[in-house]
């Protein structure tokens, strides 16, 4: 394999990197070994095809199909991905400790859910299972026929993005097959260097030398609008700052900006659990982000509260929630009391 370019991205002192390789993704060195591989199928069809990724695992011994059959985590309904688990003693070249099967089609078009795969990783980075490198084509460009132009940009920017708010994702490495791939992904590539780099100095967070911004942010479903809004009547008539998306976003402003601001200068998340929070793109972005902050800075950020009954993603349980299923309203503001109290001995101190 040969290394085409790189695109470093900075964050809090950390440079992390998006590397362009030219290469055979089953023909690794020991040395260029990695914690996941992502490969990309369409829903529940794993067949070796001679021209995929899939296939020339397959042609080594290793069965995607066989790994679907006995998945660590099927994450597929929230983020389009499963992961296998850790993959024992394999042949020469295949220098991964697991697979990451990118089903795009699962829940929409790949090039717009593309960052489902980094939604996918930023749970168990810097935890279990241990992933700091990953090492992809560029998915859904080879059978399921999406031309590079199309997919190379978003998985960069997706990349870019989370690495750039904390995900410890130290290595991404992104491989061209063919030498007309590898030509016209370099040109690409380059195009998004130059529109990304050089990166402007980060922005010192608000919370790093000034206290919070926000003591809570209202991270909610707008079926669930009601739930929150009663939330935010409680803290802001307890002299608490509350940022809630339609109290506090500037018409016309870049929401998602915002969004990412107000999430990295909040002391706390509270995520009001539903079905519907768990489909919606934009709440499992704001859980992984803050996800991500609290990951990076080793503190509690997210204050989970469990409204309605869902099938929730295992990462998602392992945080303990305040159960407010079948309850009353009242219900909910007393489950937000020791966070109240916790909020006030903070600010007393």
């Amino acid at each position: 394999m040969s290394l085409v370019d790189i695109i470093k991205v900075p964050c809090n002192g950390i440079v992390r990197r998006i590397e362009l390789h030219h290469g055979d993704l089953t023909d690794l060195d020991h040395q260029d070994r990695v914690d996941v591989l992502v490969v990309s199928a369409f829903p529940d069809d794993y067949c070796p095809t001679p021209t995929s990724l899939i296939g020339a695992l397959s042609a080594k011994g290793l069965s995607v199909a066989k790994l679907a059959e006995n998945k660590a985590y099927d994450l597929r309904h929230s983020f389009s991905c499963w992961i296998s688990q850790p993959l024992s003693k394999q042949p020469p070249g295949l220098e991964y400790g697991r697979i990451l099967c990118f089903e795009p089609l699962f829940r929409g078009n790949p090039s717009d859910v593309v960052g489902d795969i980094f939604r996918a990783l930023s749970p168990f980075l810097a935890g279990e299972p241990h992933i700091r490198t990953a090492a992809m084509p560029i998915v859904a460009a080879g059978d399921q026929g999406y031309d590079i132009e199309e997919m190379l940009p978003p998985i960069i920017e997706a990349a870019a993005q989370w690495m750039g708010i904390g995900m410890p994702l130290d290595t991404l490495k992104i491989f061209a097959y063919s030498q007309r791939s590898g030509v016209h992904a370099a040109k690409v590539f380059s195009k998004l260097k130059k529109r990304l780099m050089p990166r402007p100095a980060p922005v010192p967070s608000v919370h790093s030398a000034q206290g919070y911004q926000y003591d809570v942010f209202i991270s909610y479903c707008r079926s669930d609008a009601k739930a929150a809004n009663t939330l935010y009547q409680y803290f802001s008539e307890n002299k608490l700052r509350v940022f809630m998306d339609t109290q506090r976003l500037q018409p016309g402003a870049a929401w998602q900006h915002q969004i990412f601001q107000a999430i990295d200068s909040c002391y706390r998340m509270i995520a009001l659990y539903s079905q519907a929070y768990v489909d919606s793109k934009v709440c499992q972005e704001e859980f992984n982000i803050a996800w991500a902050r609290g990951r990076n800075e080793n503190v509690d950020l997210i204050y989970p509260i469990y409204l309605h009954s869902a099938q929730l993603p295992t990462y998602m349980t392992t945080l303990t929630y305040r159960d407010c299923r079948k309850a009353k309203a009242a219900a909910l503001t007393d489950a937000c009391e020791p966070l109240l109290r916790e909020i006030h001995s903070r600010k007393n101190c």
